[in-house]
């Protein structure tokens, strides 16, 4: 099962189709070696060897079968051992002269084979002529080198061959490899897949780009799994939260239906009823936006924003409901500082950030807001000295439906920060909170001009 399946995998067609464009490619290529080389020197051995034949022709011509047999003997009492041999034959086939024995007769260019010659024995290359009156002459010469370099190419082609199984056999242990590094993610995928959320791929170590693949996989299932217990999370939350307000407005209306008498009472009940109506859906209309939000569906309102104008205007805002609440609210801001974002988003996000500040701090409690221009942005911060939020929890109200109230008995459904963090995140801002000795600070980095004005998108009308 696991060898058919890894006869089927790329890497291993890829190796076979490299082997193969590799075996074609190395015969050709020693093929071309070997008839090259064998060329050439046949070449200069048969130089060597016309040479003689030509000179021995000449002697015969001139001086007859005396003179040859005369001018052999002297060539192979000077080269008893070769590397040139000789023959001559008379018409009958005797030996006359030279130093090899009777052979059967061949003209022209021949390679031949000698028993019982040592290093020359089958390495000759032989030129044969037959003279006047039924007289033949061999040449030879000793052709070791040639076959020496003609051995050396046999040889290099069966190291070819050892090459080529060696890839073979590399090929599989790598497709086999591949398989298993696959088959680990496969099967962690099946694990997920059957509820195990937990699961993730194991990295080798290597750095390799399975290993990057493996990170970049346990990012996004680690962001899934944490989607998936978010979702499991809220649907609980929806329905603590929900279920207060819709018992409530299921108990004002049967109260109403059985003893409301006047017109008055009817008309108390109706607008408290629509009260927690309007409570309700705010905060399915607060899901909705978070979860638009997060979806960035949102990003073509994207523009240039005068950020100092903005904060001046939530301050503005705030200002009553400070007042109102007995509340010291103050903020310095720097002049002529801008971002690129959504001005409605950036507003709701700073809004609810000093909402926050003011609903939770007592009365005569200071707020401060300080916007300046530092070297790593636009730094915004929203103090108060109120109660603060303990360290461990900084984490936590980010969540959706997350109050430090576990009685929830003060207004609000803990959306807030919820959808500031959506707002954030959407825009890449930090956001960080910190002890102020005592109550909190909120400090949020802005970049300033975040995207060039030419990439800047116009807000539809």
């Amino acid at each position: 099962m696991f060898g058919r399946r890894l006869y089927r995998t790329s890497s291993f067609r890829l190796t076979l189709l490299y082997a193969g464009l590799f075996s074609a490619s190395a015969l050709v290529l020693l093929v071309g070696i070997y008839w090259s080389t064998l060329f050439y020197m046949n070449g200069q051995l048969d130089a060597a060897v016309d040479s003689d034949v030509l000179e021995l022709q000449q002697s015969f011509r001139t001086g007859g079968v005396p003179a040859i047999a005369a001018l052999i003997k002297d060539r192979v009492d000077d080269m008893p051992g070769g590397p040139m041999f000789y023959l001559l034959e008379n018409p009958q086939g005797a030996v006359l002269a030279g130093n090899l024995p009777a052979l059967p007769r061949q003209s022209g260019r021949f390679d031949t084979q000698i028993p019982g010659r040592g290093q020359h024995s089958g390495g000759l290359r032989a030129h044969g002529t037959v003279l006047a009156d039924g007289y033949y002459l061999l040449v030879a010469i000793g052709a070791r080198h040639r076959n020496k370099m003609r051995g050396a190419i046999y040889r290099a082609s069966g190291w070819s061959a050892l090459v080529l199984v060696l890839a073979f056999g590399g090929g599989v242990l790598m497709s086999n490899a591949l398989l298993r590094r696959v088959e680990t993610i496969s099967r962690t995928a099946r694990q997920i897949m059957d509820g195990h959320l937990s699961q993730r791929i194991p990295a080798r170590g290597t750095d390799d780009e399975f290993d990057h693949l493996a990170a970049s996989l346990n990012a996004m299932l680690a962001r899934s799994e944490t989607t998936m217990r978010a979702m499991r999370q809220i649907s609980n939350d929806i329905a603590h939260d929900l279920r207060t307000p819709l018992t409530r407005l299921r108990q004002r209306l049967e109260l109403a239906g059985r003893k409301g008498t006047t017109a008055a009472d009817l008309r108390a009940a109706i607008n408290a009823s629509i009260a927690d109506t309007d409570a309700i859906l705010g905060t399915f209309g607060a899901l909705l936006r978070i979860a638009q939000i997060e979806s960035r569906a949102v990003m073509a309102g994207f523009t240039t924003v005068d950020l100092s104008e903005l904060l001046r205007t939530v301050v503005e805002v705030y200002q009553p409901m400070a007042e109102e609440n007995r509340q010291d609210l103050s903020a310095e801001i720097a002049c002529g500082l801008s971002t690129f974002g959504d001005p409605e988003l950036l507003a709701q996000m700073f809004s609810n950030l000093l909402e926050n500040a003011l609903r939770h701090s007592p009365e005569h409690a200071i707020v401060r807001l300080n916007v300046a221009q530092e070297s790593d942005g636009i730094r915004i911060d929203i103090s108060d000295n109120g109660p603060g939020i303990p360290p461990e929890e900084h984490g936590n109200v980010f969540q959706r439906f997350y109050r430090l109230e576990t009685s929830r008995t003060t207004p609000g459904n803990g959306l807030g920060l919820s959808l500031v963090r959506a707002i954030a995140d959407l825009h890449d801002i930090p956001i960080r909170f910190d002890d102020n000795h005592p109550g909190l600070k909120v400090t949020v980095t802005v970049q300033p001009n975040a995207a060039p004005a030419d990439q800047a998108v116009p807000r539809p009308e």
